[in-house]
């Protein structure tokens, strides 16, 4: 009875504090996602409200205003405004080709497409880089353990083997797998609050993956882009693209890990943490 009623009081206040936790890390994480919310907030208007210029041609102009006005108000820093471009660049060589050979497809024109292929579509990947950019400096994200050539030659090959898979055999398991092994001993240090936190690097890229596949369908609902079958009802996004976003999120972490680099930022001093 007397333990009972010591450790009762100790249940909950360790519950409310796990509870002020997680509320500040989905505060940091909504913060973090303010370039993609800025664009999701364009898509919504751009479905709901009638425009005097075409959608893909207004998303273009947004999305370009929201660049300049993140960079001139300090939420990106021009290395970082630099690695969004980058992304911005690679997302639409990747585009290109895809829309190329029918994976998936952009309803309605644009003056601002090109090939079948809306230039605003570079900042659907933009988005995504300035999310990990954001999450960088929110959460004073720091790595251990993380060699930087092995996982950079592994985010080439999974670059390259979006494009040759449909020629040759799909490597993106083998990739996965090779992914897992270079990044086995790899560790991800982050701060909530006054505390600081671990978890194994790749397990953050899978659960970037998942919330990546989420947004998706919610794009895909809004007809920013359209797979096969989705063209006459919308169809939520099958499961197996979680897979192909983390393998993508794995490329995007290398980008923005060498900014970091340079900026003295990237690897982490061992400190006690939770």
């Amino acid at each position: 009875m007397t333990t009972s009623a010591i450790s009762a009081p100790a249940v909950v206040r360790v519950a409310g504090r796990g509870t002020a936790q997680l509320a500040r890390f989905a505060w940091l994480e909504l913060q973090s996602c303010v370039f993609a919310a800025a664009v999701f907030a364009g898509l919504l208007v751009a479905y709901v409200v009638p425009l005097p210029i075409t959608t893909y041609d207004a998303l273009l102009l947004w999305c370009v205003v929201v660049t300049l006005g993140f960079w001139a108000c300090g939420l990106e820093s021009w290395r970082e405004v630099l690695v969004i471009c980058a992304f911005h660049l690679l997302g639409l060589g990747l585009e290109l080709f895809k829309v190329h050979v029918g994976s998936w497809s952009y309803p309605g024109e644009a003056v601002t497409k090109v090939a079948g292929v809306p230039l605003f579509a570079g900042f659907m990947y933009a988005a995504v880089g300035s999310y990990l950019c954001q999450a960088w400096r929110r959460f004073d994200l720091r790595v251990t353990r993380y060699p930087a050539i092995a996982t950079a030659l592994v985010a080439a090959g999974i670059y390259a083997n979006f494009f040759t898979h449909h020629w040759i055999l799909d490597l993106r398991v083998a990739l996965a797998l090779l992914g897992l092994v270079v990044l086995r001993r790899s560790m991800v240090h982050f701060t909530v609050g006054d505390v600081r936190y671990r978890m194994p690097l790749a397990l953050s890229f899978a659960l970037i993956g998942l919330f990546l596949w989420l947004a998706e369908n919610a794009a895909t609902y809004l007809e920013a882009w359209q797979y096969p079958g989705q063209e006459q009802s919308w169809q939520p996004v099958h499961a197996a693209k979680i897979g192909a976003w983390a393998l993508l999120v794995t490329m995007s972490f290398v980008l923005v890990a060498t900014v970091k680099a340079q900026e003295g930022r990237l690897y982490h001093v061992p400190a006690r943490e939770a």
